[in-house]
């Protein structure tokens, strides 16, 4: 299978996790460049960025129009994780390889453990004081900066949890969170000497996006803790895989 046809397949993949669980995309997005279009970890978490930006900003415009985003919750999370997220993105190249992908691969089990908690329904918890919104979403855009994801694995179980957004506006507001960190880190990664590889990259970019808009649809027709069952396998099978990558 050519490199062009990976790169749409993998795309389309990755626009309709992001467009349907509002995250997930970018935890499938550096493995599929990493393990199918052989990029290095640090060129993999780079293009990645660029990739999910432009995924979760058309994926945030439908939820926007459905009316799932809440804009002041997630404003105050995306604000809080801004500066974390430039510093992540500056310092993420002086880590080895092997440090990147498994500390990806722990912190996806960790956080589909998480989602898999909740009881079915995707009802919030009680909604915590500022204080600690804002300090887990400075620590959300740290591991964006670090990791070159744009936090939706992470960014939905904290709406959910700490926020206390039911599954459904999570996975909406969490589109402006990704958003947000995503291009914060990147423009810090801006004057990096790490070169992206458009030619892979534009077609990949291209077909997350026309999937994220499949995505949305998909989620219209699946109640909330359906979609978080299926966002916490999946990031369970994404992490074993890169455990078991680094470990052999």
């Amino acid at each position: 299978m050519s490199v062009l046809i990976l790169a749409l397949v993998a795309g389309a993949v990755t626009g309709i996790a992001l467009g349907a669980l509002g995250g997930g995309g970018s935890v499938l997005t550096v493995p599929a460049l990493i393990y199918l279009l052989g990029f290095t970890p640090s060129a993999a978490t780079t293009a990645s960025l660029v990739i999910v930006t432009l995924t979760s900003a058309t994926a945030l415009s439908a939820h926007a129009r459905e009316g799932t985003v809440r804009w002041r919750a997630g404003a105050l999370f995306a604000l809080a994780g801004l500066v974390p997220a430039a510093l992540g993105g500056a310092v993420s190249g002086l880590l080895p390889p092997a440090v990147l992908t498994g500390a990806f691969a722990l912190i996806a089990g960790l956080a589909a453990f998480r989602m898999l908690r909740p009881a079915a329904g995707g009802a919030g918890a009680a909604p915590a004081g500022t204080g600690r919104i804002t300090g887990t979403g400075a620590g959300l855009g740290a591991v964006t900066g670090v990791l070159g994801v744009g936090g939706g694995f992470l960014a939905v179980p904290a709406l959910v949890n700490v926020v206390g957004l039911r599954m459904r506006a999570a996975v909406g507001t969490s589109l402006l969170v990704i958003t947000a960190n995503s291009l914060a880190a990147l423009l810090a990664r801006a004057g990096s000497a790490q070169r992206i590889d458009w030619a892979v990259v534009a077609p990949f970019a291209a077909a997350a996006v026309l999937g994220a808009w499949d995505g949305k649809r998909l989620a219209a027709r699946l109640s909330g803790g359906t979609l978080q069952r299926i966002f916490a396998w999946a990031l369970l099978a994404v992490a074993a895989l890169m455990l078991l990558d680094v470990v052999l």
